[in-house]
């Protein structure tokens, strides 16, 4: 069996890589520059498309909203498309960022969508433009996935060895709260996801259990013997995109089909060395 992943250079999508080749799956890395989101193409035969690839500068699809939309609402339905007419499976990565983020409780995978930023929305026509080229499509949202260099235990790691030598301590928003997700890990479950027979058409896999942006940077800190931070209210810390506060994500279901995420254990490990 033969895989084409798209976005194969980036955090989610080299550990889907590594996870298919240990599957024993053929694997096609589909990247910039022979593979880009502008004009998508699928020039390999495949038995699954997993696409990985996306515009996920949240800050950015702001400041340029059109192309967040070309990049994360319509390319991925073009590419489920050209999956669905040489035959192949196609599976969507998408983003807890649909939701708004207002109720207290975890959304389900049938709670209403409601996206209040660029990024968000354009991942949600993303997914509609998905299932209306491929209705057996399968959509897979998760969020806040770390592993890579750039991500938030890293750039957390990084800021709180700069403020351990520094007079000003470091903060960090305590009142966003989400589902921290290990890219390996979550490439393992999407691998274990197209193997049942009988996947759903939409699951969230993220991890558990959700946590603040606060308590997984101190988490982060206390592994690497750090001090903890201050916390910081979300409406002081100034960006361009507005995120969704408590856009937690239900994964019952993924838990019923054995496919649970644990965040908390190796985040240290997941970071790259400097």
């Amino acid at each position: 069996m033969r895989v084409a992943i798209t976005g194969a250079a980036g955090q989610l999508g080299s550990e889907l890589v590594r996870a298919f080749d240990a599957a024993g799956w053929e694997t096609a890395a589909l990247s910039r520059p022979a593979f880009r989101l502008e004009h998508p193409t699928l020039d390999v035969a495949a038995d699954l498309v997993v696409n990985a690839a996306a515009w996920t500068d949240v800050d950015g699809c702001v400041r340029d909203p059109a192309r967040a939309m070309r990049l994360n609402g319509v390319a991925p339905g073009v590419l489920a498309a050209l999956a669905r007419d040489v035959g192949a499976r196609f599976v969507q990565v998408s983003t807890n960022e649909v939701f708004d983020g207002a109720e207290p409780r975890a959304y389900a995978e049938a709670d209403p969508t409601h996206p209040i930023n660029p990024y968000g929305a354009s991942k949600l026509a993303g997914e509609d433009a998905v299932r209306a080229a491929y209705p057996r499509a399968l959509i897979v949202r998760t969020a806040w996935i770390f592993g890579g260099p750039r991500s938030f235990p890293s750039k957390i790691l990084a800021a709180g060895r700069r403020a351990a030598g520094a007079a000003e301590p470091l903060r960090v928003v305590a009142d966003e709260v989400g589902n921290p997700t290990p890219a390996a890990t979550l490439a393992d479950r999407i691998v274990a996801l197209v193997a049942l027979p009988a996947a759903p058409s939409l699951v969230h896999l993220a991890g558990e259990p959700p946590v603040s942006r606060h308590a997984w940077a101190s988490r982060v800190l206390e592994e690497a013997h750090l001090l903890a931070p201050l916390p910081m209210a979300l409406r002081d810390f100034v960006r361009d995109s507005t995120p969704p506060p408590h856009a937690v994500l239900d994964t019952a279901l993924a838990r019923s089909l054995g496919l649970g995420i644990e965040w908390r254990t190796g985040i240290i490990g997941s970071i790259p060395p400097e």
